[in-house]
C-alpha cells in the first residue's frame, strides 16, 4: 500500500509508541520483585502498585515530549486533553497482580489514535524484553519482522487463553463458558496480560484469547497488532455481551458459537 500523509504519520506514531513502551518496560523490569500496593480500585482484587502510578506518569511525560498536544487516556490517572487531534490510550503495567507476585507475564501497552481511531501501538513484555508493534493497514511486527497468526482449521487443536473479571458474578458467568470450551479445545491457559496474549494470537504463540469486562487500555494496542497480523478480532458490544475475541480465521466462527451462548 502506497503511504500518504495520514499513513506515514501513523508509521512515526507507531515508533513513538515503540520507543516510549521500551523506556516505560525498562523501568518497571528493574522493579520487578519490589512491587507494593498502593490501593484497590473496584474491588479488594483489583489491585494497583505504586509501580503502575509512577510508570503512567514517565509515558505521559515521554509522549507528550515527543507529540506535544496529544490526548492521553489511562488506566490509572486523570485523562489529559490535548489540542490537536492525536490520542494516546496507555496502559502503564498490564498484569499488575502478575506484577504484584513477580510472575513472569507482565507488559506495557500504548495505543495511538488519530480523529478517535486506533492507528497504531506497541506492547512491550517487560520479561521477554520483547516489543510487538503495529500501523493500521501496514501489519504487525515483532521486533521489527513481520508475525502472522496460526493457520489452525480445527478448535479440537486450539491452545486457548482467556482471563477474569473481578466482579464475582461475572466469574461466575465465565466458568460456565469454559465448560462448554474446554471439552473442545487442546487447552485452556490463564496468563494475565490481556494485551500480551493478543499479540500472542498475532505471533502464532496462541491460536485464539477471548475475555469479557476488559477496558480499552487493555485491548487497544494488542487488539491491533492481532488485527493487523492476521487474526480475527471482535471488540465489546451489547451483541457479544462485552466480550473481545482474537483467533486464527479458521477457528473464529466455532470458537465465538461456543463462547456467545444465549444462556449466558
Amino acid at each position: 500500500m502506497s503511504e500518504g500523509p495520514q499513513s506515514a504519520r501513523a508509521r512515526h506514531l507507531e515508533d513513538v509508541a515503540i520507543e516510549v513502551a521500551s523506556v516505560a518496560a525498562g523501568y518497571v523490569r528493574v522493579r520487578s520483585g519490589q512491587a507494593t500496593a498502593a490501593r484497590t480500585k473496584s474491588s479488594p482484587t483489583d489491585v494497583v502498585t505504586h509501580t503502575d502510578m509512577e510508570c503512567e506518569q514517565l509515558i505521559r511525560s515521554e509522549l507528550l515530549a515527543r507529540c506535544p498536544g496529544s490526548s492521553i487516556v489511562g488506566e490509572e490517572l486523570d485523562d489529559d486533553d490535548g489540542g490537536n487531534n492525536v490520542g494516546w490510550i496507555v496502559d502503564p503495567i498490564d498484569g499488575t497482580v502478575n506484577f504484584l507476585y513477580d510472575l513472569p507475564v507482565v507488559s506495557v501497552s500504548i495505543a495511538a489514535t488519530i480523529d478517535g481511531e486506533v492507528m497504531a501501538g506497541a506492547v512491550a513484555d517487560i520479561h521477554r524484553d520483547e516489543v510487538f508493534s503495529a500501523t493500521r493497514n501496514f501489519g504487525a511486527r515483532l521486533a521489527f519482522e513481520p508475525i502472522s497468526p496460526t493457520e489452525l482449521a480445527n478448535l479440537d487443536g486450539a491452545l486457548v487463553a482467556t482471563g477474569f473479571a473481578y466482579d464475582a458474578g461475572l466469574r461466575a458467568t465465565q466458568a460456565q463458558m469454559l465448560t462448554r470450551l474446554l471439552p473442545v479445545c487442546r487447552d485452556i491457559r490463564c496468563m494475565g496480560s490481556a494485551a500480551l496474549n493478543l499479540c500472542w494470537v498475532g505471533c502464532g504463540r496462541l491460536d485464539a484469547y477471548f475475555e469479557r469486562d476488559l477496558k480499552v487500555y487493555d485491548y487497544a494496542a494488542g487488539a491491533l497488532v492481532a488485527h493487523e497480523a492476521g487474526a480475527r478480532i471482535e471488540l465489546p458490544s451489547t451483541a457479544d455481551r462485552n466480550l473481545v475475541i482474537a483467533a486464527t480465521g479458521g477457528i473464529f466462527d466455532s470458537l465465538r458459537a461456543i463462547l456467545v451462548s444465549p444462556n449466558d
